[in-house]
C-alpha cells in the first residue's frame, strides 16, 4: 500500500533542508547565510486503523489528523442491541 491517507490523501511531500552558519541578527550577528541545501522527505502520520466504510469495516490507513477531526468512524467493539430477552427469544 502506498504511504497515503485515506481519507484526506496527505502524502509524503518532498523539501529543502538548510544548513546555516552565523549568528541570527537578533542576537547581535550579521544575520545567519545557508551553507548547505539538500533534498529531504515529510512524512505524514500514519495510522493503521479499522474503519467503517461503506458499512463494512476495513483497515485502512490514516492521518492522524483526520483522526483528531472525525473523520474515522470506528467499528462499534460489543453489540449492545442484543439483550437477554432477545437471546431467550432466540
Amino acid at each position: 500500500m502506498p504511504r497515503v491517507c485515506h481519507f484526506t490523501g496527505k502524502s509524503t511531500r518532498t523539501g529543502n533542508k538548510y544548513r546555516l552558519r552565523g549568528r541570527p541578527k537578533y542576537l547581535g550577528g550579521v544575520g545567519t547565510k545557508i551553507t548547505a541545501c539538500t533534498k529531504r522527505k515529510f512524512k505524514p502520520n500514519l495510522q493503521n486503523v479499522n474503519a467503517v466504510i461503506d458499512g463494512q469495516t476495513k483497515k485502512v490507513k490514516v492521518s492522524a489528523k483526520a483522526i483528531r477531526l472525525g473523520m474515522v468512524v470506528k467499528p462499534s467493539k460489543r453489540k449492545y442491541t442484543w439483550t437477554r430477552k432477545q437471546a431467550a427469544e432466540a
